[in-house]
This record gives structure tokens, sequence and C-alpha cells, in this order.
């Protein structure tokens, strides 16, 4: 009888620990059931796991990977506590963490492979960009706790298996208007560090505008001095020293994101047009200008002096921004007659070439005769839209009632205007660039570009309000291939992004439309 009653203790016991086995949280094994954004093109899943511990190493094959291997380690070191030492190996090691530069074209510049087994994680590309928008993925693979800012006690594991990764569009950018609100240069590096998240690889920088004048042109000190002195509302305003600009450049750069420069013109000017009146047709210069109505300002484009003044301006320009746009802006000229507009744009255009740039301009610019590497940004009528096609010009999708990150989420949101709509999340992911305009086919498109004006945005937590979580939704459109997304499946993997963004501390519009993970 004792011995029964031992026997039935036993398998209690037993029982209990099954029981408390059971309840334990398990390993992630299924690599398809992630939460990356963008989507991934290919995911296949192994069924095991590759876990992150203290003796992990970083290994790359060439030494031009091992500033990309140190912020790997960098971002993975707060909330792991891991020093995770980044070393030089021709071939790949047995454990640890291995990346390699290779030779497959399907994978193009920016494409990956993660090859996940339970010792060792490969990351395979063609360039070095390639491996940092892997390792990009590596970091939404690993639970969401990896981005928190202190030591998390836990057990840090990837489930097994291969992703084959290449974005859908070359062009995937942001627009940040400094200009009618200054954000300075460290809330430029913080938008670029979330940009960089999600795989984008532009960012445009919306540096002139009638409120404001946000960068250091040597030759025209007046425009910073005058110009660069105020914003929106009255504000002291600001501006980028071209020192201050190369840092930014350099910053976006070692994440792999090109900054294009837009110097907006002939109007929108009155910055410009204030700082020196010799800008003006009758030589008077107009007050500076605080409020946030669009076209009544134009440069004089019957004057020498306005090319002159264009000339040393993108000259400036160009001789810092390596990258290959300059933008022109183009658009809301309305006080510019158009016999004036027209021969305007494509003198402008000729000295943009002349500093080995590629021109870039609202979809306005279109209504002059433009050069086949120009590039239109569509953001309004679907008629100068066509004018790009018909020319053999390519197009920057952004259309403004899908892509304007200014526009409110609702009409009972805080900040933003709804001139063009009400963007809801699912409204903002809910489109297709290839086929939103049918003047515009996939062949036509260089890629999707998604703007923040700031005529209400008076700081870095109300520019986070209105990019997220929408910003996610414009990465994917821009990298993931259109058959593959939907927003059923979408808003899921979004959900547990907020628990992403608590950890960075930013501020962002909890939809509810998403089902947001506690």
């Amino acid at each position: 009888m004792k011995f029964l009653n031992m026997n039935k203790q036993a398998f209690i016991l037993l029982t209990m620990a099954a029981a408390l086995f059971s309840c334990a949280p398990k390993e992630p094994t299924d690599l398809t059931q992630n939460t990356v954004i963008p989507k991934p093109v290919l995911v296949t899943a192994t069924g095991n796991s590759f876990q992150l511990n203290d003796e992990t190493g970083i290994f790359v094959n060439r030494d031009e990977l091992s500033s990309t291997a140190a912020y790997l380690s960098e971002k993975l070191n707060p909330a792991t506590g891991f020093e995770l030492a980044v070393q030089t190996a021709d071939e790949a090691p047995t454990s640890g963490i291995f990346l390699t530069l290779g030779h497959d074209p399907e994978l193009g510049d920016e494409g990956y492979e993660l090859l996940i087994d339970k010792k060792l994680l490969t990351v395979r590309a063609n360039q070095p960009a390639g491996i940092f928008r892997g390792i990009q993925t590596i970091r939404q693979l690993l639970p969401a706790a990896i981005e928190n800012k202190t030591v998390q006690e836990m057990d840090w594991t990837i489930p097994t298996g291969t992703i084959r990764d290449f974005p859908e569009y070359e062009y995937r950018g942001t627009m940040l208007d400094v200009a009618r609100h200054f954000l300075g240069v460290d809330d430029v590096k913080h938008y670029l560090d979330l940009m960089a998240y999600y795989k984008f690889n532009v960012m445009h920088l919306h540096l002139s505008d009638d409120q404001g004048w946000r960068i250091e042109i040597k030759s025209w000190p007046k425009l910073t001095e005058i110009g660069g002195s105020t914003e929106v509302g009255g504000g002291e305003g600001g501006f980028f020293t071209q020192e201050q600009y190369t840092e930014l450049v350099n910053y976006a750069a070692e994440r792999f994101i090109t900054i294009v420069p837009e110097i907006d013109m002939p109007g929108h000017t009155n910055a410009a047009l204030a700082s020196y009146p010799e800008l003006n047709c009758d030589g008077k210069a107009p007050e500076l200008y605080t409020g946030t109505e669009v076209g009544f300002s134009t440069l004089c484009t019957d004057k020498e002096i306005t090319y002159q003044f264009v000339d040393d301006v993108i000259r400036e320009l160009a001789e810092i921004t390596p990258g290959p746009y300059i933008h022109i802006g183009g658009d809301e000229s309305h006080v510019t007659k158009l016999e004036d507009y027209i021969p305007f744009i494509e003198r402008v255009q000729d000295i943009v070439y002349s500093y080995e740039k590629t021109m870039i301009g609202w979809d306005e610019v279109t209504l002059a005769k433009l050069d086949q590497r120009s590039i239109a940004q569509y953001w309004a009528s679907a008629e100068n839209a066509k004018n790009a096609v018909d020319q053999g010009v390519k197009v920057i999708m952004s259309p403004a009632a899908k892509a304007y990150l200014d526009m409110q989420y609702d009409s009972i949101s805080p900040l933003g205007l709804h001139w063009a709509g009400y963007i809801e999340v699912d409204t903002g992911y809910n489109w297709d660039p290839a086929t939103y305009n049918e003047s515009i086919g996939r062949e036509n498109i260089l890629g999707i570009e998604a703007p923040l004006w700031t005529e209400t945005v008076t700081n870095r937590s109300d520019m986070e309000y209105l990019v997220f979580p929408r910003l996610a939704g414009y990465a994917e459109i821009g990298w993931s291939p259109a058959n593959g997304r939907n927003w059923d499946d979408y808003k899921l993997r979004l959900s547990s992004h907020g628990n992403i963004y608590d950890s960075w501390g930013i501020n962002y519009y909890r939809s509810t439309r998403v089902p947001w993970q506690e």
C-alpha cells in the first residue's frame, strides 16, 4: 500500500512538472510566423532556433563590412548586455553571426539572404547596403524586447530557416519639411534611425520655403541670416550650416540612405525674396512670412541675377551632396505666369545637369520640356503625371490622398491637415503605386516617397505622431511585392511593433484599426 502511495505521489509530481513545462514560454521555431516589416519576399522554415548569447561572435569576410558589423553589435548590446566582438574570417565560422559578400544577381544592390541554423546565422548580400538591410530583419526577428535600452533577462532566439529578400522599388523615401518649422540635426538623425529600421533608402529634405531658408549658402549669406530667422507662428527658426548638413549626409550614408536636398522655386520663395531685394521684380524685399498660405511668391524670372542666384545655390549644394539628386521644387507657383514658368524650369534643369546632378521636381515641372534623365514627383495632378510618362520621364509616387504624412488620421486628430483627406493607417497602406493612376505603369515608376510637411509640427514628438505607425506601411509598399501584401496580414504584424515603439519611447498614434499587443 505504501508502494502504491509513493507511485501515486510520483505520478502527481510528474503531472505537475509536465503542466509547468507546458505553460512555460516556448522557443519560436517557425520562421514563417515572423512579424517583419517590410514583409520579406521569400521565407522558409526548418523548425529549430538560433540562440544569441554572450559568447556569440560577429564575423565579416571583408573589412568594408566592419562598420556595419559594429552597428549590429551596438544595436544588440543595450537589451542583452552582450559585448559581441567583431572579427574577420575568410571562411564561415562554425557558430556565431557571419556577414559575407557574394554574387547573387537576383538580390541586386540592396537585397540579402539570411541563412539561419542552430549554431550559425549568415547574412549574405552583393553589397554592404544589402547586409545592412538584412541586419534590420535580424533586429525584427529577435524578441521585441531587443529594442529596450536596459538589460532584459531572457532568451534571445530566432527561428531557423532561410529568408531571401530584395526591394520592389529602387527609390523608397520620406520627405521632411524643415522649412515651415525648423527641426535640428538631432531630430533629423533620429528620423534617419527610424527610417533605417524599415529599410528606407532616401531622405528628401525640404530646405526652403516661404517661411524659412534652412541651408547655409556661403555666397548668399543673408539667406540664413534673414530668411532663416523665423518659421510658421513666428518662432526663431534656424538653419543648417554646411558642416551640419555634411554631418547629416554622412550619418545617412552610414545607414545607406541618400539625402536629396530641395530648394523650392520659382514659388515658395518668400524667405529668399525677403533676404535679397534684387530677386524681386520690383527690387523691394517683402516682409518675412510666418503664415501657412501658399502660391503668393515668385522669383523674378526675367532677371539675370535670378539665374546667378540659382546657379550659386545649386553649385554649393552639389559640392556638399554626394548623392545623385537635386530637387528644385516647382510646385504651386501660382503667381508665375506659365510663359515665364516653363523657360525658368528648363533653364534651371540645365543648371542642375551642369553640376552633374539629376533633377527632381514636383509634378508641375512636367509642363516644361524635361530631359529624360529628370524625375517628376507625382503628388496632385493626373494630367501632369501623364505629361511625365509621355516625355519618358520616371515618376516618384507621392499622391497626397494616400502618401502625405501630414494629413490627419481622422477628424479629431490633434495634429495635421486634411485638405487631401483623412489618412487612417489602413488608408495609407491599401494602395499600389503601379495601379493608382491609369497613366502610370510599373515601368514608369522609380519609387515611392511619403512627405511630411510641418505646418502643424513644432517638435520631435509632433513629428513622431504623424509619422508612426504610417511610415511602416509606406516602407512595405516600397519594398514588398504588391501581390504578397494585404491589410489583414499586415495589421497583425504591425500590432507587435507597438511594443517596439514603446521601447523607443516615441509618440505614435494607436489606431483602433490595429489590434495592438499589450
